[in-house]
């Protein structure tokens, strides 16, 4: 759709379209956390050879990151939309099935 108020069409139907792949389209597949070496800044920096491995605050945010793109990875828009409750699931399956229809 175009004109005043946009829009846009599903590639495919909501069943086949995960949160994870929303999330991807609208941030990027970059990981939300980068590691700025902290350990090597502040009044007792550690040297470079002696952060080789990752720090806990890294180990745990990728650990973090892992699980989060799983669980986003395991809904559905239209898991989404059943968990909305009945009147908000019925307009949003009759929004849905116009986005479908349209493509």
């Amino acid at each position: 759709m175009t004109g005043a108020i946009g829009g846009f069409r599903l590639a495919r139907p909501p069943e086949q379209i995960t949160v994870a792949e929303v999330v991807e389209a609208v941030e990027g597949r970059g990981a939300p956390f980068h590691c700025t070496e902290i350990r090597q800044r502040g009044p007792v920096p550690l040297t470079g050879a002696a952060c080789r491995t990752p720090c806990s605050i890294s180990q745990v945010m990728h650990r973090a990151e892992l699980a989060w793109r799983r669980e986003l990875g395991g809904m559905t828009i239209a898991d989404l939309v059943e968990a909305s409750g009945d009147a908000a699931a019925r307009r949003a399956k009759t929004w849905l099935a116009t986005l479908t229809r349209a493509s």
